[in-house]
Protein backbone atom coordinates (compact mmCIF):
# COMPACT_ATOMS: atom_id res chain seq x y z
CA UNK A 1 0.00 0.00 0.00
CA UNK A 2 1.31 3.31 -0.88
CA UNK A 3 1.95 5.65 2.25
CA UNK A 4 0.44 9.32 1.74
CA UNK A 5 3.17 10.69 -0.01
CA UNK A 6 3.43 8.50 -3.09
CA UNK A 7 -0.07 8.67 -3.41
CA UNK A 8 -1.13 9.95 -6.72
CA UNK A 9 -2.27 13.62 -6.67
CA UNK A 10 -4.35 15.08 -9.09
CA UNK A 11 -5.27 19.06 -10.23
CA UNK A 12 -7.82 19.27 -13.06
CA UNK A 13 -9.94 22.17 -14.43
CA UNK A 14 -13.33 21.66 -16.85
CA UNK A 15 -13.82 23.12 -19.91
CA UNK A 16 -17.36 24.44 -19.80
CA UNK A 17 -17.33 25.39 -23.83
CA UNK A 18 -20.32 23.85 -24.13
CA UNK A 19 -22.13 25.68 -21.42
CA UNK A 20 -21.89 28.89 -22.38
CA UNK A 21 -25.65 30.14 -20.40
CA UNK A 22 -24.49 28.20 -17.14
CA UNK A 23 -25.87 29.17 -13.64
CA UNK A 24 -25.15 28.21 -10.74
CA UNK A 25 -27.53 28.54 -7.36
CA UNK A 26 -26.73 28.73 -3.54
CA UNK A 27 -30.16 27.72 -1.94
CA UNK A 28 -29.87 27.74 2.16
CA UNK A 29 -32.77 27.37 4.87
CA UNK A 30 -31.59 28.29 8.12
CA UNK A 31 -33.55 27.45 11.24
CA UNK A 32 -34.98 30.45 13.22
CA UNK A 33 -36.54 28.51 16.15
CA UNK A 34 -38.09 25.25 16.60
CA UNK A 35 -41.22 25.74 14.86
CA UNK A 36 -38.68 25.81 12.02
CA UNK A 37 -37.08 22.23 12.69
CA UNK A 38 -39.93 20.13 11.12
CA UNK A 39 -40.15 21.81 7.85
CA UNK A 40 -36.36 22.08 7.71
CA UNK A 41 -36.23 18.43 8.08
CA UNK A 42 -39.24 17.43 5.53
CA UNK A 43 -37.45 19.68 2.93
CA UNK A 44 -34.41 17.33 2.20
CA UNK A 45 -36.88 14.38 0.60
CA UNK A 46 -39.28 16.92 -0.80
CA UNK A 47 -36.48 18.21 -2.98
CA UNK A 48 -34.53 15.09 -3.27
CA UNK A 49 -38.13 13.76 -4.82
CA UNK A 50 -37.91 17.24 -7.43
CA UNK A 51 -34.91 16.68 -8.95
CA UNK A 52 -35.50 12.94 -9.38
CA UNK A 53 -38.30 14.41 -11.71
CA UNK A 54 -35.21 15.17 -13.79
CA UNK A 55 -36.26 19.48 -14.47
CA UNK A 56 -35.37 20.29 -18.08
CA UNK A 57 -32.01 22.02 -18.06
CA UNK A 58 -31.05 21.08 -14.20
CA UNK A 59 -27.26 19.42 -14.81
CA UNK A 60 -26.22 19.03 -11.06
CA UNK A 61 -28.01 19.50 -7.52
CA UNK A 62 -25.68 18.68 -4.58
CA UNK A 63 -26.53 18.87 -1.16
CA UNK A 64 -24.80 21.14 1.71
CA UNK A 65 -24.47 21.69 5.19
CA UNK A 66 -23.71 25.09 6.39
CA UNK A 67 -23.88 24.93 10.42
CA UNK A 68 -25.54 22.68 13.01
CA UNK A 69 -26.84 25.70 15.10
CA UNK A 70 -28.66 27.66 13.54
CA UNK A 71 -29.27 24.46 11.58
CA UNK A 72 -28.43 25.26 7.97
CA UNK A 73 -28.78 23.57 5.16
CA UNK A 74 -28.41 24.37 1.63
CA UNK A 75 -28.37 23.06 -2.07
CA UNK A 76 -26.08 24.17 -5.05
CA UNK A 77 -27.22 23.78 -8.33
CA UNK A 78 -26.21 24.25 -12.03
CA UNK A 79 -28.61 25.09 -14.82
CA UNK A 80 -28.13 24.97 -18.63
CA UNK A 81 -29.46 28.47 -18.71
CA UNK A 82 -31.25 31.16 -16.70
CA UNK A 83 -34.44 30.27 -18.16
CA UNK A 84 -34.36 26.59 -17.40
CA UNK A 85 -33.78 27.87 -13.63
CA UNK A 86 -36.57 30.12 -13.86
CA UNK A 87 -39.30 27.89 -15.36
CA UNK A 88 -38.48 25.25 -12.85
CA UNK A 89 -38.51 27.67 -10.08
CA UNK A 90 -42.29 29.04 -10.78
CA UNK A 91 -44.09 25.92 -12.00
CA UNK A 92 -42.69 23.52 -9.79
CA UNK A 93 -43.16 22.18 -5.99
CA UNK A 94 -40.57 25.03 -5.32
CA UNK A 95 -42.96 27.53 -6.20
CA UNK A 96 -45.34 26.35 -4.03
CA UNK A 97 -42.88 26.77 -0.80
CA UNK A 98 -41.73 30.00 -1.75
CA UNK A 99 -45.33 30.91 -2.10
CA UNK A 100 -46.15 29.64 1.60
CA UNK A 101 -43.13 31.14 2.51
CA UNK A 102 -43.46 34.25 1.84
CA UNK A 103 -47.51 34.81 3.31
CA UNK A 104 -46.77 33.76 6.65
CA UNK A 105 -44.19 32.94 8.74
CA UNK A 106 -42.75 30.04 9.23
CA UNK A 107 -39.59 29.80 11.49
CA UNK A 108 -36.95 29.02 9.12
CA UNK A 109 -35.68 31.54 6.70
CA UNK A 110 -34.73 31.41 2.86
CA UNK A 111 -32.20 32.62 0.66
CA UNK A 112 -30.14 32.24 -2.62
CA UNK A 113 -27.46 33.32 -4.70
CA UNK A 114 -27.09 33.33 -8.50
CA UNK A 115 -23.88 33.29 -10.30
CA UNK A 116 -23.53 33.74 -14.38
CA UNK A 117 -21.02 32.30 -16.26
CA UNK A 118 -21.34 34.81 -18.21
CA UNK A 119 -21.55 37.81 -15.31
CA UNK A 120 -23.83 39.01 -12.74
CA UNK A 121 -25.39 38.29 -10.02
CA UNK A 122 -28.24 38.48 -7.82
CA UNK A 123 -29.59 37.53 -4.33
CA UNK A 124 -32.62 37.53 -2.02
CA UNK A 125 -32.66 36.57 1.74
CA UNK A 126 -36.15 36.26 3.92
CA UNK A 127 -36.08 35.87 7.39
CA UNK A 128 -32.50 35.55 7.40
CA UNK A 129 -29.91 37.77 9.64
CA UNK A 130 -27.08 39.43 8.05
CA UNK A 131 -24.20 39.35 7.75
CA UNK A 132 -24.31 35.84 5.16
CA UNK A 133 -23.60 35.68 2.03
CA UNK A 134 -23.01 39.20 0.02
CA UNK A 135 -25.09 41.14 3.04
CA UNK A 136 -21.78 40.46 4.50
CA UNK A 137 -20.56 43.50 2.44
CA UNK A 138 -23.04 44.75 0.14
CA UNK A 139 -25.47 47.08 0.68
CA UNK A 140 -29.04 45.92 1.78
CA UNK A 141 -32.33 46.98 0.00
CA UNK A 142 -35.79 45.90 -0.02
CA UNK A 143 -36.80 43.33 -2.37
CA UNK A 144 -39.09 45.44 -3.62
CA UNK A 145 -39.95 47.11 -7.01
CA UNK A 146 -37.06 46.00 -9.65
CA UNK A 147 -35.44 44.12 -6.52
CA UNK A 148 -38.75 41.72 -6.41
CA UNK A 149 -37.43 39.06 -8.93
CA UNK A 150 -34.16 37.46 -10.14
CA UNK A 151 -34.95 38.29 -13.80
CA UNK A 152 -35.45 42.20 -12.78
CA UNK A 153 -32.50 42.28 -10.26
CA UNK A 154 -30.42 40.62 -13.34
CA UNK A 155 -32.00 42.58 -15.46
CA UNK A 156 -32.46 39.65 -17.74
CA UNK A 157 -33.87 40.68 -21.16
CA UNK A 158 -36.50 38.76 -23.42
CA UNK A 159 -40.19 37.56 -22.14
CA UNK A 160 -40.57 35.41 -18.78
CA UNK A 161 -42.12 32.07 -20.25
CA UNK A 162 -43.64 30.92 -16.76
CA UNK A 163 -45.60 33.55 -14.22
CA UNK A 164 -44.22 34.12 -10.78
CA UNK A 165 -46.00 31.80 -8.33
CA UNK A 166 -47.00 35.40 -6.62
CA UNK A 167 -47.56 38.55 -7.06
CA UNK A 168 -45.79 41.34 -5.39
CA UNK A 169 -48.92 42.63 -3.91
CA UNK A 170 -49.62 39.35 -2.38
CA UNK A 171 -46.69 39.84 -0.41
CA UNK A 172 -47.32 41.02 3.18
CA UNK A 173 -44.44 44.11 4.14
CA UNK A 174 -41.30 43.37 5.31
CA UNK A 175 -38.63 44.85 6.93
CA UNK A 176 -34.96 45.42 5.74
CA UNK A 177 -33.10 44.56 8.65
CA UNK A 178 -30.38 46.34 10.83
CA UNK A 179 -26.75 46.11 9.19
CA UNK A 180 -24.96 45.15 11.76
CA UNK A 181 -21.51 47.32 13.09
CA UNK A 182 -18.75 45.85 11.08
CA UNK A 183 -16.38 43.42 12.84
Amino acid sequence: MKDHAQRMRTRFTVDLSAYPDLVVIYLGLRVNSLRGLVPALQFGPKLKQAVKENPAGLLRHEMLFFSLYPLHLGIRQYWRDFESLERWARSSVHAGWWKSFVQRPTGYGLWHETYFIRGGMEAIYGDVPPPLGLTGFAPIRPATGAGFSSRSRLQVTGEQTVAPPISESEIPPRDVPPVPPPE
